[in-house]
């Protein structure tokens, strides 16, 4: 029975992503970049500014992989073939008359299909970017996630240097202070492929790479046709309180302490006064008996 099943997985291991889901790749990317507002109108006024944004979103994971390991940032330029590619779609897209493109890319389907192809990229790349930074330190565990994670998901982080460049980068958009569920599902993609590659990880490779992807594929459709967000919120909170539960008791009683001592020490000022004035009038009255 498992037979089947092995050939399948294996089979899909071994599936190329060029053309098809690279394809849907620069497809889903560059229609983020479409999205933006005024985006439009700086391709038509600035054609140059517009490609090299559409760039850094299609190949921006590769990039940050290549500055973490010291490696050229623009050895993504050597691979002419997904470059032009890449371009082509950025032009059909921005410049195709009567908008046909973004017409066509509206329809459900076709939204649903070209993410569902784009998530399985991002499972090669974690696993391609997992295996490179092997190749430069042995059984760096730590380095590993790093540029799996990069790999995969690190486009979010170096548009945010472009959007800074232009101008219009925001701090609650930071990937690094609030990073959001395609960064967070790629992160936790990364520690299994790390862990399954040192061994870690009773698992075959083709095995967890059909398994990984099944699931984010699901998750997407699943919040694209619900048209719902999907958060690791519960996991987190409880890992949060497994590790630090004691914490916002803590705080919360510090608080309060803070704020009844200031109170109580204003209370014991004012009565000071107070009590002095009163011995004054008595000592007074006494000196008037007398």
């Amino acid at each position: 029975m498992d037979f089947p099943w092995d050939d399948l997985a294996l089979t899909f291991s071994h599936t190329s992503m060029f053309p098809f889901f690279d394809f849907a790749h620069y497809l889903v990317s560059v229609m983020a970049v479409k999205s933006q507002p005024g985006a439009v109108a700086l391709a038509w006024k600035n054609p140059i500014s517009s490609w090299f944004t559409a760039m850094l979103h299609c190949f921006g994971g590769g990039i940050l992989s290549c500055l973490l390991l010291a490696e050229p940032p623009l050895k993504f330029l050597a691979n002419n073939t997904n470059i032009l590619l890449a371009s082509s779609i950025w032009y059909i897209t921005f410049f195709c008359p009567h908008d046909l493109v973004s017409q066509g890319y509206s329809h459900l389907p076709v939204q649903l299909l070209a993410s569902g192809m784009k998530e399985v990229t991002r499972t090669w790349k974690i696993v391609g970017g997992v295996t490179h930074a092997n190749s430069y330190y042995k059984n760096g565990l730590i380095v590993m996630i790093a540029i799996g994670w990069a790999r995969g998901a690190g486009g979010a982080i170096v548009t945010n240097f472009e959007r800074l460049v232009k101008g219009d980068w925001k701090p609650e958009g930071d990937e690094w202070l609030k990073m959001s569920y395609p960064s967070k599902v790629t992160l936790l993609g990364s520690i299994i492929f790390t862990f399954q590659h040192t061994q870690h990880l009773a698992i075959s490779r083709h095995n967890l790479m059909f398994l990984y992807t099944i699931f984010i594929v699901a998750i997407k459709i699943t919040m694209m046709t619900t048209q719902t967000s999907m958060t690791f919120a519960p996991f987190e909170d409880t890992l949060c309180r497994i590790l630090f539960g004691w914490q916002p008791q803590f705080s919360s009683s510090e608080k309060k302490s803070e704020a009844k001592s200031p109170s109580s020490g204003t209370g014991s000022l004012a009565s000071k006064p107070s009590d002095v004035a009163s011995d004054n009038v008595k000592k007074k009255h006494t000196k008037k008996n007398e």
